[in-house]
């Protein structure tokens, strides 16, 4: 494969100085609304605080690619006297979780770094992070090219693992037909 110079786009995240308010998954989902800004549903959000108030973890994760088989990975980490499931720190919508999932169809989210038309300086959340915990970075990288999976497809795999090839080629058949 050929190397081709891509603009990498990272949110680095200090979760140490995360305090669970939640203003990133709040701005997200309202952000991804339609129409935008039109409601708010953090279960909608691409980015999602892990919490675990009684020993005072927060931990904010973005929602990466879909993937249709589970990890075996069940290791654990312990971070500044905090223990955490490698889970955690995993962006992957998988089958383990309901992390990163439209809440009415079961569709995978995948963070898109609130890409728009203009392109905004930084994502939302990192605007509306009011402790400094999200940081955004643009970087030159030498990168291998490589076919990027449309969010029509990622959509489409995940409701064939759910219902089947079947079921779902006959549904987009019955649709054709109706319009």
């Amino acid at each position: 494969m050929a190397k081709i110079t891509k603009k990498i786009k990272t949110i680095k995240i200090d979760a140490d100085k995360c305090n669970g308010c939640r203003s990133c998954e709040i701005i997200c989902s309202s952000f991804h609304a339609t129409p935008r800004y039109s409601s708010n549903n953090p279960a909608r959000s691409r980015i999602q605080v892990l919490t675990n108030r009684l020993e005072n973890k927060w931990l904010p994760v973005f929602a990466g690619e879909y993937t249709p088989a589970e990890c075996m990975g069940r290791d654990k980490y312990v971070i500044d006297g905090k223990e955490y499931d490698e889970c955690d720190f995993c962006r992957a919508v998988c089958p383990s979780r309901d992390l990163f999932k439209e809440p009415d169809s079961g569709l995978p989210l995948k963070c898109d770094m609130c890409e728009d038309d203009p392109p905004l300086d930084k994502p939302k959340c990192v605007e509306w992070c009011l402790s400094d915990v999200l940081t955004y970075e643009e970087r030159e990288e030498e990168v291998e090219e490589e076919v990027e999976i449309e969010a029509v497809e990622a959509g489409l795999i995940s409701l064939i693992d759910k219902f089947g090839m079947d079921k779902i080629a006959s549904t987009v058949a019955r649709l054709a037909q109706k319009s």
